[in-house]
């Protein structure tokens, strides 16, 4: 059991009186500010490292960037033999909203329509694991990176470079691939890209590639693009891609089960719709966990032909929810207040969904939306209400977000968002539909208003990378200042821990994106405005991979500021 430790009083003091400092205006459907009006690179590629900085991946294939990299640092194009002196991968700091130049040493379009994933490897950083996806022949490799503070702007920390041979050199590039994390720790990269079976292998190979076509793959493989995968309860995976999804024991290369096609959609592919794993519960046994997917938004069939004659037709405004742990799983479908094709969902500490980004009409792909969707949507999966109430419209940006757009969790709260280039390079002229979008902005949601901040939970102990096992007891201690800011009793039973997993998000979906919801055994109070919150971690890898995640405390649906915790 993990015990707190005496803490010096000032600390306490510290958090129990700070203001709450300036804030943006008030709006009760959440609040939007732009970071950074240029950071360089258009955020095609986000993902959030345990050292609360962001990467932002680009195509080289682009051409010159705005965010220019230190002499020396120069590359030559192989497919123009142009040299480029500019960055096409940034990180970006949250703490201090600064930009620097990430240098990937590649001739081509590098990581661009890559996947990635965040692993622990037993020591004190975290690795992330980037698979290329060039599809010109660097496809077949993997490259690993390790986070680290620099003063320096221009130097690269991410040194570290595995030129892995991958399937691909066997006709299977692994272009448009979806990585997730199995509960060994280790990967598996499935998905074929354009041109080859749906195949699927391992990081680091510990067992043969297979060349299995699996029954989701479609008929023109030019769809077989960013499939959805989530760890099932059970240890197997779910995959859906097109408008087809299989329970699939990867370890023995058998399909498990084959889910009903959703009704009404046609062969609409992965690559236009959005999707994610709704929190899951109940997560002290391997026993009874229900895991729901939910499927946003899309194109209807025969849009992107459509589109190429510049028909632009309306997406679609619904969403499929399955349990996929069911014996007998059936979709329910939903209808958004908007139509929405290109969206990001991301998963908020509280429970709910953040729809955001995307267009109206058209489909994915160069130049081919239209109508951009300013209003993210929020989805309650737990609204008593019934289904219609589940959707809540937020305030709008005032910036197009199109093909190419990413949002991520933050441990604030707050999502990041970024991306959008419709265009085949870096475009600003006014003479195409969307220009390429170099604007970073956060979009804050309606628990983090300051009308809230007496209700706002601070988390004082266990610090920042705490290590945690498997069905471990977990105690928590956080201040809040209370009812009325005058130190007045919380409601004890409306206290809960949540765990999330940051994601790696680019085309519309965010990999290995996942929610754990810990039930509260005791809630403490231990001075005035101080409380512990007594937990029990998931029970089994298959419910909680190794890796990082963010650790919030809850109190009325108001998160606290995460931590990063280590488990496995």
């Amino acid at each position: 059991m993990m015990k707190p430790q005496n803490f010096i009083l000032f600390f306490v003091i510290l958090h129990l009186f700070a203001g709450a400092g300036s804030s943006p205006t008030k709006a009760a459907g959440g609040h939007w500010r732009v970071l950074h009006h240029n950071i360089g690179v258009s955020a095609t590629h986000m993902q959030l490292l345990n050292n609360n900085r962001v990467v932002l991946f680009d195509g080289a294939h682009y051409g010159p960037s705005n965010l220019t990299m230190g002499a020396g640092n120069c590359r030559r194009h192989r497919r123009n033999n142009k040299v480029d002196c500019t960055a096409h991968s940034a990180e970006y700091d949250v703490a201090t909203n600064t930009i620097r130049p990430l240098i990937i040493d590649t001739a081509d379009d590098g990581v661009w329509c890559s996947s990635a994933a965040v692993t622990s490897d037993g020591r004190t950083f975290v690795r992330f694991v980037q698979s290329d996806g060039d599809g010109n022949g660097v496809e077949a490799k993997v490259r690993t990176y390790k986070p680290c503070s620099v003063s320096n702007s221009d130097s690269d920390c991410f040194g570290e470079v595995m030129d892995v041979v991958l399937a691909a050199r066997r006709g299977h590039p692994r272009f448009y691939a979806t990585n997730h994390v199995r509960p060994s720790g280790r990967h598996i990269i499935i998905g074929p890209g354009r041109g080859s079976l749906f195949a699927y292998e391992f990081f680091p190979k510990t067992q043969s590639v297979s060349s299995t076509k699996l029954p989701i793959s479609s008929n023109n493989n030019n769809n077989n693009l960013y499939p959805f995968v989530f760890l099932n309860t059970d240890g197997n995976i779910f995959i859906f891609n097109n408008n087809r999804a299989i329970l699939f024991d990867f370890v023995n290369n058998k399909v498990v089960k084959i889910y009903p096609e959703i009704p009404g959609r046609g062969d609409s592919t992965t690559y236009y719709t959005s999707a994610v794993l709704l929190p899951l519960k109940n997560l002290k046994s391997n026993v009874g966990v229900e895991e729901e997917v939910l499927i946003c938004g899309g194109a209807p069939k025969g849009s992107y032909s459509q589109a190429l004659k510049g028909n632009f037709i309306r997406a679609s405004n619904t969403c499929a929810r399955i349990k996929i742990t069911d014996q007998k799983p059936q979709w329910v479908i939903e209808t958004m207040p908007q139509a929405r094709v290109m969206a990001d969902m991301t998963l908020l500490p509280n429970g709910d969904v953040l729809i955001i980004n995307g267009a109206e009409a058209g489909t994915a792909g160069r130049n081919l939306g239209r109508k951009p969707v300013f209003q993210p949507v929020i989805y309650r999966p737990n609204s008593k209400d019934g289904e219609g109430s589940r959707f809540k419209l937020q305030n709008p940006s005032s910036i197009p977000r199109m093909y190419l757009s990413t949002a991520i969790l933050l441990r604030d709260g707050r999502v990041l968002v970024g991306g959008s280039n419709p265009n085949m390079k870096y475009s600003f002229s006014s003479e195409v539909a969307f220009p390429t979008e170099l604007r970073l902005e956060a979009f804050s949601p309606w628990y983090l208003d300051e009308e809230f901040s007496n209700l706002r939970p601070t988390i004082i102990y266990p610090p920042n990378d705490t290590k945690l096992g498997y069905r471990e007891k977990l105690t928590v201690r956080f201040t809040v200042i209370g009812n009325g800011g005058g130190g007045g009793p919380i409601a004890k039973d409306s206290v809960s821990v949540t765990m999330v997993s940051p994601s790696y998000t680019t085309n519309s979906f965010s990999m290995n994106h996942r929610e754990l919801v810990l039930e509260p055994e005791r809630v403490t109070q231990i001075v005035q405005n101080v409380y512990e919150v007594e937990v029990t971690t998931p029970a089994f890898r298959n419910l909680a991979p190794p890796g990082f995640y963010l650790l919030f405390v809850l109190h009325q649906e108001i998160p606290s500021e995460g931590i990063t915790v280590m488990i496995g």
